[in-house]
């Protein structure tokens, strides 16, 4: 099979690609975690930001000064497998922080539609968050594939 079976059209323009508003604090943080990334090969935690990036949310940081959720911020490292998109990414793009520190952004809905290995001209309708749950809620169509290509040679070999 193909390895690049999503790329089904050469499509004169990018469907639901366009980046969400960010808060300037959390663009400090996106910033500062993408260029992490790059040094470091991989995603910093909470307790690897300085001080003054930490955000002023009560689950930062216990009543023991201990760091919780340590992963709030997640960078998608460049050659690196990507993390599981969930339908949590409609909320905020936190997690799926792009890795170029020029952009300074989380993920576009067709971005993340891409890790999840929807084809470029599949098109999300709906509201932007909307979508953002439609391919965080999705089996991944080539997981889908393969899981059908499976079941289909099983049955294939039983009906013989």
């Amino acid at each position: 099979m193909d390895v690049m079976w999503y790329r089904k059209q050469n499509l004169p323009f990018i469907l639901n690609h366009e980046c969400r508003n960010h808060m300037e604090g959390d663009l400090r943080r996106y910033f500062f975690a993408a260029c992490y990334s790059k040094v470091y090969k991989k995603s910093p935690k909470i307790s690897d930001f300085p001080r003054q990036l930490w955000p002023a949310h009560a689950n930062v940081q216990n009543a023991e000064s201990k760091v919780i959720f340590d992963d709030r911020f997640r960078v998608q490292c460049e050659n690196d497998s990507a993390t599981t998109v969930v339908s949590h990414i409609s909320k905020d793009g936190h997690y799926y922080i792009h890795p170029d520190p020029r952009q300074c952004r989380s993920l576009t809905v067709r971005e993340a539609a891409r890790l999840q290995t929807f084809p470029d001209d599949y098109f999300f309708n709906g509201s932007r968050t909307a979508q953002f749950h439609q391919v965080g809620n999705a089996v991944p169509p080539y997981l889908a594939f393969q899981i059908a290509q499976t079941i289909k040679k099983a049955l294939t070999r039983h009906v013989q």
